[in-house]
């Protein structure tokens, strides 16, 4: 027997809510990652869309939701993640459980035709730059011409100066926000672990199914040139707030 769906939807809404600490206005960027998909799918009969680092999906569900006749992969390491967008969010979406950057990484998607749009949320700054690179050389070559990578995440400005401001003014807005009232990481999966609906899936991911986090510190500039190296031919930012970017990237 599989999860209920209201312990899925009780998870599921602890995690949103968890998540609001992480990203600075976390729903506006994810309106916008969704205005560029859309924009850029415009036309095409069945997009294929991947959500990289998904979690239990809380971005893949507002694109499936707003292109109803894209095929939708949510893709992460986590097993327990993955079960809980399962049973919370339906067939509206397909799971994939897969470590970014692992070599074949990709392969294990079982992707039948060039994607459309790839899309990643306050994920791809665990890798490391030399993992990174190869990343998106990767992603470049599933990407259909005139696909796009879409990465909401945490990118500094080029000037040092700013750097800290940035950083400064996107902690200020979020504590207008209340944004930290909400639970932490750490307590939400202490949480988890105490819930014996979830015990079986947590044994499933091991002691740390999370990958090794070896992060990058690169700046804005920094990513536009992997991106162009990689085979990206326009590379920009087109929202911003504080360290929180959304760079959007087209084949």
């Amino acid at each position: 027997m599989g999860m209920s769906t209201v312990t899925a939807a009780r998870w599921v809404e602890r995690w949103e809510c968890q998540q609001q600490r992480y990203a600075v206005d976390r729903e506006e960027r994810f309106t916008v990652i969704a205005d560029v998909v859309e924009h850029m799918t415009l036309g095409r009969p069945a997009p294929l869309v991947l959500d990289l680092g998904s979690g239990p999906g809380s971005l893949a569900a507002r694109l499936a939701g707003r292109l109803p006749a894209a095929e939708v992969l949510a893709v992460d390491a986590d097993p327990l993640l993955l079960e809980l967008g399962s049973a919370h969010y339906g067939p509206a979406l397909r799971y994939v459980e897969a470590v970014i950057g692992e070599p074949g990484w990709l392969d294990a998607l079982g992707l039948d035709r060039p994607v459309d749009a790839a899309v990643s949320t306050t994920a791809l700054h665990y890798l490391g730059e030399h993992t990174l690179r190869r990343v998106y050389r990767e992603l470049a070559g599933r990407l259909r011409p005139g696909g796009v990578l879409v990465n909401g995440d945490h990118i500094g400005p080029d000037a040092a100066g700013i750097r800290e401001l940035a950083v400064d003014i996107g902690r200020r807005h979020a504590e207008r926000q209340l944004a930290f009232t909400h639970e932490d990481w750490e307590s939400w999966w202490s949480g988890a672990a105490a819930d014996p609906e979830l015990a079986p899936l947590l044994s499933r991911r091991g002691q740390d199914r999370h990958p090794h986090c070896e992060g990058n510190d690169l700046t804005l500039s920094g990513h536009v040139a992997l991106l162009r190296e990689a085979g990206f031919q326009h590379v920009g930012a087109v929202w911003q707030f504080g360290n929180s970017h959304v760079l959007v990237a087209v084949r």
